[in-house]
């Protein structure tokens, strides 16, 4: 098989190895990796069909990591992907109304990110062993809410790995907060802020491309990586899902095999639908890719008008994992779609920098046509959960109400016959409180982690394992800093 080499999307002529992009994280000129090239999936649709998840992941992951053997990208594969996800075939599809529900929250911590994170340690490990790294690895993340934890329990104890996840304080669900700050392993530490997500993140990427921090790390044995989505790592893993759910949909007699269908995605930080846009790359069958904003509608204002601006207000919106005003991995499309120059990349990046905004040459514009954007308010959220459940009994979470109501949006405006899949990202049981408000007023002033046993009432569910005993579990994570103290929290845990 020929190799395949990643690149920076700042275009500094680095070109190296998945091995080396999976360690590094992030390009030494703080670009985000890219694929030189895409591969084409080139088994028929027949074949295609007959493969499991784990299966189809190794017909995938193989065209993206190809310096990695066959016996060390299966074991991997079978590592990730085993008992640790409640539903037999990873990631159900389920079809309420005229619509299908692309489960991917099956797996321990409840969220899509368990898809790639459960992958991740495994690959990071082999990828070390590969280039004879004998440093230890310290996991440096923001997130969102659904990365932090996804990342805790697949780093947790991990040997020559330490993992530091900074989250903004007052900005995630009680759920997600408890997930995170009762995390055991050794080597995990779970840190607040004073700030939103955006000033996690830019604190992460700040600390990433410090050269002081690096050489001081480089004396004592350390090197940085990332569990989030700017790794090529956890971003190739993603690819697998929409293939999966397409070929559902194809053997349940659904579609035609080569029909176009649509996707409906719940957008934050880019990496997710950039996953589908990848997909598309490789031939699979979509026609839309429907970016689904909440209030911080950044997103939806780019592909309406072709400029990014990050100057407005950050709005803490019941869907906490998509309240975002700097989506990192959209640098990665518009690499894509700027003939990858990696200067034009650069001074777009620097621009947001410094103005906090950009704007997009015309030509690229016609190149996101694919995309079609839109966003729901909270109330749309609200009504959009409360709604499926009354004609489905189909309980949704606040991230997949967003995607569902924007989803009804452009089916009204286009009339798209295409079939459609909602990609849902999270069980309503992280967000019991924005969930059990939106079906019922009465429950919006109750204790979050109350109302999960007034969730599974109502679904006639068991409270899933993962989170049943949350509000019992000892916080052993109690730490708060400033956003302007992330580094100085950093240098701390690591003795520099």
């Amino acid at each position: 098989m020929t190799q395949l080499y990643y690149k920076s999307t700042r275009g500094n002529g680095e070109r190296v190895t998945s091995a080396e992009a999976i360690l590094q994280g992030i390009a030494k000129d703080g670009g985000l990796f890219v694929p030189q090239s895409f591969p084409f999936l080139e088994m028929p649709w027949e074949n295609l069909q007959s493969l499991n998840y784990r299966q189809l992941a190794y017909e995938i992951m193989k065209l993206f990591f190809t310096d990695f053997t066959e016996i060390e990208l299966k074991k991997c594969i079978e590592q990730a992907y085993d008992k640790k996800f409640d539903a037999a075939d990873i990631a159900p599809l389920q079809k309420k109304s005229d619509v299908y529900f692309l489960e991917l929250y099956h797996g321990p911590t409840l969220a899509f990110k368990d898809m790639a994170l459960s992958i991740l340690p495994h690959l990071l490990k082999a990828a070390a062993l590969k280039m004879g790294v004998n440093k230890e690895i310290v996991i440096l993340t923001a997130t969102s809410g659904d990365t932090g934890k996804a990342a805790l329990e697949g780093f947790a104890d991990v040997e020559h790995t330490k993992i530091i996840v900074f989250f903004p304080e007052h900005g995630v669900s009680q759920v997600q907060k408890k997930q995170m700050t009762t995390q055991t392993g050794q080597n995990t530490y779970v840190i607040g802020i004073e700030g939103n997500f955006d000033d996690a993140q830019s604190g992460v990427k700040n600390i990433f491309t410090n050269s002081k921090l690096l050489q001081a790390m480089e004396e004592r044995g350390y090197m940085f990586s990332s569990a989030n989505s700017i790794n090529i790592g956890r971003l190739v893993p993603q690819i697998v899902y929409y293939f999966y759910a397409y070929l559902r949909l194809c053997a349940s007699g659904d579609i035609e095999p080569g029909e176009d269908i649509n996707f409906a995605v719940p957008t934050g930080n880019f990496g997710n639908i950039l996953a589908g846009y990848y997909a598309k790359k490789m031939g699979l069958p979509i026609k839309k890719l429907i970016c689904a904003s909440n209030e911080n509608k950044v997103l939806y204002d780019f592909f309406d008008t072709g400029t990014y601006n990050k100057n407005r207000d950050f709005i803490v919106t019941s869907s906490p994992s998509m309240d975002i005003l700097v989506s990192s991995n959209l640098e990665r499309l518009l690499y894509h779609i700027g003939g990858e120059s990696g200067a034009l990349t650069a001074r777009l990046m620097q621009e947001l920098s410094t103005s906090g905004e950009y704007v997009i040459p015309d030509e690229m514009k016609s190149e996101v046509d694919c995309f079609w954007g839109g966003y729901a308010s909270e109330r749309e959220t609200a009504d959009s959960i409360r709604e499926l459940f009354s004609s489905s009994s189909y309980l949704i979470d606040t991230h997949t109400a967003v995607a569902y109501s924007v989803c009804r949006e452009y089916k009204k405006t286009t009339s798209d016959p295409a079939k459609t899949i909602i990609v849902s990202t999270a069980s309503p049981y992280k967000f019991p409180a924005a969930v059990m408000k939106a079906i019922e007023p009465r429950f919006a002033f109750a204790d979050e982690l109350a109302l999960l046993l007034e969730m599974s009432k109502l679904t006639g569910q068991d409270i899933p394992a993962a989170i049943k005993d949350i509000g019992s579990r000892p916080v052993l994570h109690k730490q708060v800093c400033e956003k302007e103290e992330m580094q100085g929290q950093v240098e701390k845990i690591l003795g520099i």
